[in-house]
């Protein structure tokens, strides 16, 4: 939280006047805060989900999105997106295949969006774990995980403002972190990453993901739907996406914290001497 107003605000950031109250003492100021906006995905002009998301960056979650859901094989099946602004939010509409229509018809289902909820809506079960590709190993150091969980708030323009936003980060195996993405939510945040990531054709094993947030089960689905070798997440991960990991061959880390994290799935791919 900071007092000081900007002229110029970074997408997805408002101003808002609050009252602080400190030392038994009250004192207005400009605070800022994070957007969310109801984001509607409409394919081909069939409504198929609404999602509270930040105002950012939203071709990329589109694409990313339909990809880490299944809803475009490739990223050729996709030939342009609108963002429309609405009365109500903000609609994006994606002019997809013929395939891609069929296979959402088959799909239909209504997502009412929350922040941070990743199956709201689901109809079936057999939707939820979808059968995915193993991705390709990747070994990333410890020196290059500690580069990377140091350098990542510089990166976080909105969190540093309002303080309530997640991050997903893409780095090279060095541990430089090469392209960002925030959002209120985190599934949200990686679904714009991986969106610029595909956009950009940056290749899957030429790096590795880090997540502000828990790796959850979808977090590990999107992660693998992408072909990443490893993600490291600043939290936990649950059981269910330990598993996931493990059968489809990606190297998992949770708590990543300074010079300490932990292994959940391949700890070898995690080269250091004085890891074990």
């Amino acid at each position: 939280m900071r007092s000081q107003a900007l002229e110029v605000l970074p997408a997805g950031v408002s101003q808002r006047v609050v009252s602080r109250y400190q030392a038994g003492a009250v004192h207005a100021q400009t605070d800022f805060v994070a957007q969310e906006v109801p984001v509607a995905l409409l394919f081909n002009g069939i409504s198929h989900a609404v999602m509270m998301v930040s105002p950012s960056d939203l071709e990329d979650f589109a694409l990313g999105f339909a990809l880490t859901e299944g809803l475009l094989e490739s990223p050729q099946e996709l030939f342009g997106t609108e963002v429309q602004t609405v009365a109500q939010g903000i609609e994006l509409r994606l002019d997809v295949s013929a395939a891609c229509e069929w296979r959402l018809k088959e799909r239909r289902r209504t997502l009412a969006g929350r922040t941070g909820c990743g199956l709201c809506g689901t109809d079936s079960l057999a939707q939820v774990q979808r059968t995915l590709a193993n991705v390709h190993a990747v070994c990333v150091s410890a020196a290059a995980i500690q580069k990377a969980e140091a350098g990542l708030r510089a990166w976080q323009h909105v969190q540093q403002l309002t303080g309530a936003t997640h991050a997903a980060a893409w780095a090279d195996l060095n541990g430089n972190i090469l392209r960002v993405r925030e959002d209120i939510g985190r599934h949200n945040a990686l679904d714009k990453l991986i969106g610029d990531l595909v956009r950009h054709q940056v290749e899957a094993s030429s790096g590795w993901l880090c997540i502000t947030s828990r790796a959850s089960f979808e977090m590990v689905q999107k992660a693998v739907a992408f072909g990443a070798g490893v993600l490291a997440a600043v939290s936990a991960p649950t059981a269910l996406a330990i598993d996931v990991a493990q059968a489809h061959n990606l190297a998992l880390a949770g708590y990543v914290r300074g010079d300490e994290w932990v292994a959940y799935t391949f700890p070898e791919r995690f080269k250091s001497p004085s890891f074990y």
